[in-house]
């Protein structure tokens, strides 16, 4: 599938593939139509619904990757949007019927180049660096909190004797 023709519900997820410095896991709710994800941002956790192609508030996490950004409106309903993401990237070129789409295409030419597999799957992953892993029940409600602690005893609620 071409990146320069992604739009909605897929191009969300190609955007949240792409940002797997900062997104750990990506879960679709609402039936499958609706992509949330958990992760660290700089800082600010991030868990619930991301919607870059509908929310500037989610495609600011793009926009502040680029390193230098133009763009031109040609008007009849396309935009040229031109940046640079990282310290030595490439010059991409994305386009779209608006700024924000037109900089999500193109922050997906630099992530994957003019294609992304066909296979859009509507399951819950991990991201492991570039590769995603499909995430079992198990281990999306497991937590840090729950790992057993070596020195304690079962039955052990951690809290002073009562007198």
């Amino acid at each position: 599938m071409k990146t320069s023709e992604l739009e909605g519900a897929e191009l969300d997820y190609w955007v949240a593939r792409g940002l797997h410095d900062f997104i750990r896991e990506i879960h679709f709710t609402d039936g499958g139509q609706t992509l949330a994800i958990r992760g660290n941002d700089r800082g600010r956790a991030w868990d619930g619904r991301f919607l870059p192609s509908s929310s500037w508030e989610a495609a600011s996490v793009v926009l502040e990757r680029a390193c230098r950004l133009e763009m031109s409106d040609h008007g009849r309903g396309e935009v040229v949007c031109t940046a640079v993401f990282g310290k030595d990237g490439q010059e991409v070129a994305g386009r779209g019927a608006s700024l924000r789409i037109a900089l999500l295409r193109a922050f997906l030419l630099h992530a994957f180049g003019e294609t992304v597999d066909d296979d859009y799957p509507h399951r819950s992953q991990m991201l492991l660096g570039e590769r995603a892993e499909p995430l079992g029940e198990q281990s999306a409600v497991a937590s840090i909190e729950d790992a057993p602690a070596p020195d304690g005893r079962i039955g052990d609620i951690g809290s002073a004797a009562r007198q």
